[in-house]
């Protein structure tokens, strides 16, 4: 079976891939500090309870968008389940081009995320992606990345109205039924909401326009379905889209070695 990790911002997700399904999905807030034996006996727990032991693990693939944090993942695969993981870099073999000045400098989930779009969906795509960041990837035909458009998250920017306007209170985030609001709150999150959607349209909008032809757009993140019940341009929203692409680059890549001396290994990522 696969030991999937996702790192992101936000949360660290675990996965277990068994053949043609997920055992489990399960997700930890992301803290940098966090060592790999908090994780692992966190992690057997949740193994328990849906019946998988250690040697049930094969082969691991990380994404990171958290660099700190991957010394102590590598070292969960390693101390407990004695495998080397694959790391998803730009380096790797991904099945299609990266066409921007600079591949490393894209962050791991853009990458994931158009490998497993462009093999469900074809191309050419736009992704958006609602994390802790708001992302706009754009896919060619051929699923080539072509880049995109990062914006500040929904809740990033829910927390910074809050602790730069003193008179405005932490707020969650929901669909208003009317654009004008009538009290503080309906007013922050018609802001918030419609706010968000319109940058949606508008940037999507302005993506097809420069790239000269139809897209198709599909989304995923957390809020992806909140958001998408405000916009007909979002026409597909895909939950696990980032899971499926480690998925699929552990299947096109070899899985690495675990080196003998691992308990003196030094990173040097």
């Amino acid at each position: 079976m696969l030991l999937v990790i996702d790192c992101g911002n936000t949360n660290v997700v675990f996965a277990v891939r068994d053949g043609d399904a997920w055992r489990g999905i399960w997700r930890v807030r992301t803290d940098a500090q966090r060592t790999s034996d908090e994780y692992g006996v966190w992690l057997m727990s949740l193994f328990d309870h849906v019946g998988l032991r250690r040697d049930d693990i094969s082969a691991s693939v990380i994404g990171t968008v958290v660099p700190a944090a991957l010394y102590n993942l590598r070292r969960l695969c390693r101390d407990w389940f004695s495998i080397e993981p694959l790391v998803a870099r730009s380096t790797l073999d991904w099945g299609f081009d990266i066409r921007v000045v600079n591949p490393a400098e894209v962050g791991a989930d853009r990458l994931l995320n158009t490998l497993a779009a462009h093999q469900r969906h074809g191309g050419p795509l736009i992704i958006v992606d609602f994390g802790t960041a708001t992302t706009f990837d754009v896919v060619d035909r051929d699923g080539a990345y072509l880049g995109g458009v990062i914006c500040p998250g929904i809740n990033l920017s829910l927390e910074a109205l809050h602790q730069a306007a003193a008179q405005l209170p932490r707020i969650g985030i929901a669909r208003p039924q009317a654009v004008i609001g009538r009290q503080t709150v309906p007013a922050m999150q018609s802001g918030v909401y419609w706010g968000y959607v319109a940058m949606v349209e508008g940037l999507v909008a302005r993506i097809k326009a420069e790239y000269g032809g139809p897209m198709k757009v599909i989304a995923t993140g957390g809020l992806a379905p909140l958001v998408a019940e405000g916009t007909m341009v979002i026409e597909q929203i895909e939950p696990d889209l980032t899971l499926d692409g480690l998925r699929m680059l552990a299947e096109r890549n070899p899985a690495p070695t675990l080196r003998a001396d691992k308990t003196r290994l030094i990173e040097q990522d």
